[in-house]
């Protein structure tokens, strides 16, 4: 059974984990994960929170479409009518629960048929098309569902879209909705194309060329995102894309009472639909017309995923209406996996950027879903150790359509070899690697000293929420850490000015800008003890912890010291043979409060261990003492102190709910302490004022039902203001 608190850690996760994955493929054309683990995880978030309704988050990935443009030479529209995602089944069991839930909505009788659509689910991308008068003005992707980009005059290359509707009853506004596609051979010959540019760029230059190097598309759906969202249309001009139509958005009059009969008008403007969009009266029918499509698939030009089914009435479409983020009228059937077999060459591991330690397959190259698949991601040694994988084994793979498959299987496991050996050390470092307690995920201990990791904890350490130090960039990091500047770690950055010569003869550095950088590092040599603190990038201490760690301890200096004694109190008094977990979690709690002096709920066990840990490690000591010894350190942080003022919220627990406009969430926890009041993350009955902007959910009702207070931020800018 999973606790309140294992289910709020789990959401938020999986919220994190969703709207990366949601991000890297609407947004940046790069998908990491395989549909079939997305479709996972999607299910176990929407699973808790219906266990859970008042955790729900505010970021909650079960109220996203797509995902938010990413920063994009072509610009922005916005959708007059929403562009939606849909709900997803895996077995004939689910179909039927929709049509049942159908049924129960509308109050339908047993008797009385609900016709659908069914359709192929074409793998391609999202793409609305604008037409007034009959004539193409706007075409846009879906972007968030909202606010898409203008790919204009990037379709008029596109020969299945006409620039001008043919036929009779054209609405004055009509928007067609469908996919951009690309077909497979197209797309293995832009691959072919791509790679043949790049031999002869090589040979040009009189350089061998490193094959493994050259930048292809890793599927048609990628490759058909890619060409269509090109700033320079002749480059989408010279890809061979394709789209077909399955619905609409804006407009100013419908052509028909049903889906079929819609299609079947949009089809007759010019514009191609499935080839497979049939009517289906029952669920035989449509399971039905799912394996024809499925038994079918391998034989088509172009990647299918699933099939769609849609009420055919539109009528009932309307009473039906939407859900958070899909209509209730439609449902995506989705295709198991596809499979394959091949040998497990080796295994290695790869570091990322927050240290995580993730082991890849090496395989022999196979073809799976029309791609050939020479990786797989092995995601953590608890998984080896569940499949019994070491090189040299016979794997069973799946793929559902995306980049990365999965190994679910290992047809020589029972062969006698040595098992795998997971490393406990980093690769890279050689500092130690560890799990936490509860977790799989083995981290690098050596954080600020990896090489894997430098580059995300040093933009992390000037990030605004951190020091906060203007002009130092992305590209100015990895310029200097290229140039070794760096190497040492953040104390590194305030030695800059030691480089200020060999700066200036760079490309792009002037006086002033190198002036100007200078002083920017000049001016955090008395950082602020709690942003230096969050900006060392210690797992679980964001900024709120870093405040709260702080409130106690007031001296940062302290902090090696009392960690060592955590590490010390946990090696002498680990958990006995008969004592259960609870207790002997809320006694290293208590324990680790007292070393800490701190008395607020934010600081738990895992801070604890996360703090001793990353003291342990001699590197990180090193670092932190390059930083903060009293003779030779870079930076010298005072005392921290909370300022508090009297306020009416002195002594109150105040909740932040919802967007806020005009300052961030920290921001604004912060402007509570400094008040006297203590900024929660939940509503509960001990909470006496919740604070909520636009989107405010779950939080907002359970505070109604609470009975308390709730203002908005104006009301918060208010009480602010007269506190001084």
């Amino acid at each position: 059974m999973t606790s309140e608190a294992e289910a709020a850690n789990e959401l938020m996760r999986l919220a994190k984990a969703i709207n990366r994955a949601n991000r890297l493929y609407h947004a940046e054309d790069a998908s990491e994960i395989p549909d079939a683990e997305y479709d996972a995880l999607v299910r176990r978030n929407a699973e808790l929170e219906a266990a859970f309704p008042h955790l729900v988050r505010p970021d909650s990935p079960s109220n996203a479409v797509g995902h938010e443009v990413a920063a994009s030479p072509l610009s922005k529209v916005t959708h007059e009518v929403r562009m939606m995602s849909l709900d997803n089944a895996f077995t004939p069991e689910e179909v039927g629960e929709f049509l049942a839930r159908v049924r129960r909505f509308l109050a339908l009788g047993d008797e009385e048929p609900v016709v659908v659509t069914a359709e192929d689910k074409i793998d391609g991308l999202s793409c609305s098309l604008r037409y007034e008068q009959g004539r193409l003005v706007r075409a846009a992707t879906r972007g968030d569902g909202q606010v898409g980009e203008d790919v204009t005059a990037n379709v008029a290359h596109i020969a299945d879209i006409p620039q001008q509707l043919s036929g009779k009853d054209v609405p004055d506004v009509f928007e067609v909705r469908g996919e951009v596609y690309m077909e497979k051979a197209a797309f293995a010959a832009l691959n072919e194309t791509l790679m043949d540019e790049a031999r002869a760029d090589a040979e040009a230059r009189g350089e061998a060329l490193d094959e493994a190097k050259v930048r292809q598309f890793a599927n048609p759906r990628n490759a058909a995102a890619g060409s269509l969202r090109q700033k320079d249309a002749s480059v989408t001009a010279r890809r061979p894309l394709r789209f077909w139509a399955h619905g609409w958005g804006a407009a100013s009059s419908v052509p028909g009472e049903s889906q079929h009969d819609v299609v079947r008008v949009i089809e007759s403007w010019g514009l191609p639909v499935s080839p497979d969009f049939r009517l289906c009266r029952s669920l035989d029918e449509m399971l039905a017309a799912y394996e024809a499509i499925r038994e079918g698939r391998a034989g088509l030009p172009y990647e299918i995923d699933g099939v769609v089914y849609k009420v055919d009435r539109l009528d009932w479409q309307r009473r039906l209406g939407f859900v958070a983020k899909a209509p209730r009228w439609a449902l995506a059937h989705k295709f198991p996996a596809e499979r394959a077999e091949t040998v497990l060459e080796s295994i290695d591991i790869q570091v990322g950027r927050t240290g995580k330690l993730t082991p890849v397959g090496r395989l022999k190259p196979v073809l799976v879903g029309g791609v050939t698949v020479t990786n797989v991601t092995l995601h953590n040694r608890d998984e080896i150790a569940r499949l019994g994988l070491r090189p040299g084994d016979r794997v069973v793979l799946q793929r559902a359509g995306d980049v990365i498959p999965q190994v679910v299987d290992n047809l020589t496991r029972n062969e006698k070899r040595d098992p795998y050996v997971f490393p406990d050390r980093c690769p890279v470092c050689k500092s130690e690697a560890v799990a936490e307690e509860g977790e799989v995920d083995v981290r690098c201990t050596g954080g600020l000293i990896c090489k894997a990791q430098q580059f995300e904890r040093l933009r992390h350490f000037v990030s605004r929420g951190a020091l906060d130090i203007e002009g130092l960039g992305e590209k100015s990091i990895a310029e200097f850490l290229e140039l070794g500047w760096l190497d040492k770690g953040p104390a590194d950055i305030f030695r800059l000015h030691q480089h200020r010569d060999e700066l200036l003869s760079r490309e792009g550095w002037k006086d002033k800008s190198v002036d100007n950088l200078l002083a920017a590092v000049e001016n955090k040599r008395a950082p602020d003890a709690a942003r230096l603190l969050f900006g060392l990038g210690i797992r679980h201490v964001g900024a709120v912890t870093a405040r709260d760690l702080l409130k106690g301890l007031r001296d940062i200096r302290l902090l090696p010291e009392k960690a060592a004694e955590i590490y010390r109190y946990r090696e002498e008094n680990p958990q006995g043979e008969d004592e259960k977990p609870s207790p002997f979690a809320a006694r290293m709690l208590a324990e680790i409060k007292r070393i800490l002096q701190v008395r607020t709920d934010g600081i738990g066990p895992a801070v604890g261990h996360a703090l001793a840990d990353f003291f342990h490690e001699q590197h990180n000591r090193d670092v932190w003492a390059d930083l903060l010894d009293p003779e030779t350190g870079q930076v010298d942080p005072p005392l921290y102190e909370v300022e508090t003022r009297d306020s009416e919220v002195a002594g109150m627990t105040v909740v932040f709910t919802g967007k806020l406009e005009t300052m961030s969430r920290d921001e604004a926890k912060a402007q509570a302490e400094r008040l006297g009041a203590k900024a929660a993350g939940s509503v509960s009955a001990k909470t006496d004022l919740v604070v909520a902007g636009p989107g405010a959910g779950s939080k907002l009702k359970k505070a109604a039902d609470l009975g308390i207070r709730v203002i908005d931020e104006t009301e918060w800018a208010q009480i602010v203001k007269a506190a001084g």
